[in-house]
């Protein structure tokens, strides 16, 4: 059953999901100084996911160690009630998992601006929707929240980019992926796929298509 966090926590909670900024980092540097760097990231990510998911499965089987550290970091923002027994997959096992995908799917310079639209855009909708959010939109969010997204997320591409030389292709290519990226935010359940997952791939899929036509054209 889903539960309703405070403010304070939410800030708590997108918090730790702007400190993930460093997977953009990672996706971007380690296959700059590695030969085999982009395989690094996939192991990396892929490691910190199998641990975060038994972390939270120790937490809510009342785990000794993994359990009661992850309790005291994470316990209060979990925004579902934890039984004995369940396997809890927060939205921090999917940051991991989308951050594993799209190293996999994706060239560095597609997947880190993906990654960047996903951590930033996600907690501005958050924070800015849940302060400010006068206009109702589908499914509880605000209007306000998706303009933080688009707003915010885009900003976040463009740094990305400009920060490692890309083509003007790829800014223009980030208006369309960015507002594709927040109606999946907004319509999460509907598209029955976590939005921290499904965000990325989108992001990464449209930036991959202007690609491919460019290249065709």
């Amino acid at each position: 059953m889903s539960i309703e966090i405070s403010y304070k926590e939410e800030l708590k909670r997108k918090a730790v999901h702007l400190s993930s900024l460093w997977m953009v980092a990672a996706t971007l540097l380690l296959p700059y100084f590695f030969d085999y760097g982009r395989l690094i990231s996939c192991v990396l990510f892929a490691a910190l996911l199998l641990l975060t998911l038994f972390s939270e499965h120790s937490f809510a089987n009342g785990g000794k160690y993994l359990g009661r550290l992850y309790g005291m970091l994470f316990g209060r923002m979990l925004r579902k009630e934890v039984h004995p027994g369940m396997w809890i997959v927060s939205g921090g096992a999917f940051v991991l998992a989308a951050a594993l995908l799209v190293n996999l799917l994706f060239p560095p310079f597609i997947a880190a601006p993906s990654l960047a639209v996903m951590l930033t855009g996600d907690a501005a909708a958050a924070l800015i929707g849940r302060k400010f959010g006068r206009h109702q939109a589908p499914n509880g969010k605000s209007y306000e929240g998706v303009a933080a997204f688009i707003v915010v997320g885009y900003a976040a591409l463009a740094l990305v980019n400009f920060c490692i030389s890309s083509p003007a292709l790829f800014y223009w290519a980030g208006i369309p992926a960015v507002i594709l990226a927040a109606i999946a935010e907004l319509f999460e359940k509907q598209i029955r796929l976590d939005d921290n997952f499904s965000i990325p791939l989108c992001v990464g899929g449209v930036l991959s298509a202007a690609v491919y036509i460019a290249i065709a054209c």
